[in-house]
């Protein structure tokens, strides 16, 4: 069987502040830096989801693309646009919203969401152009 990665991209701005309610301000300045700011901060994000399957013989698709934005959509950046990921999104209640935290949550948000024999392969989070997170799902005995 031939497997073929699909990869679908999807822009979201947001506001978040890296903090452990439980440390001292002193202490979150000092392990988060400026992204500690009481105040907030904000990015624009881009993020990059692929799916791993084999070719459907009817249409040619390991899933359609149309399908996979709208699950994104739906799933992902309808709630956290435009948000506080501190305080405007359930899902990342909390949840110390680091770009690590982020894409292990959209993950979730999305892996039971794919048609059959389309397989969630990584979830990327660009943070900046130069900073960004890759996750590969849940380690099974050490393995992705």
């Amino acid at each position: 069987m031939v497997l073929v990665r699909i990869t679908r991209r999807a822009h979201f701005s947001a506001a978040h502040r890296l903090c452990r309610p439980d440390w001292s301000e002193e202490r979150n300045t000092k392990v988060f830096g400026d992204c500690s700011n009481p105040n907030w901060h904000g990015h624009n994000y881009e993020l990059v989801v692929t799916v791993e399957g084999a070719i459907d013989p009817e249409t040619g698709f390991v899933m359609n693309l149309k399908q996979l934005k709208d699950i994104l959509e739906d799933r992902v950046v309808s709630d956290i646009d435009h948000r506080n990921l501190n305080t405007d999104v359930p899902w990342l209640a909390q949840v110390n919203p680091t770009t690590e935290n982020l894409a292990v949550a959209v993950w979730a948000r999305i892996s039971d969401s794919l048609p059959s024999g389309a397989n969630l392969v990584s979830v990327i989070v660009n943070e900046t152009p130069r900073n960004s997170v890759e996750y590969r799902g849940p380690q099974e005995n050490g393995r992705p």
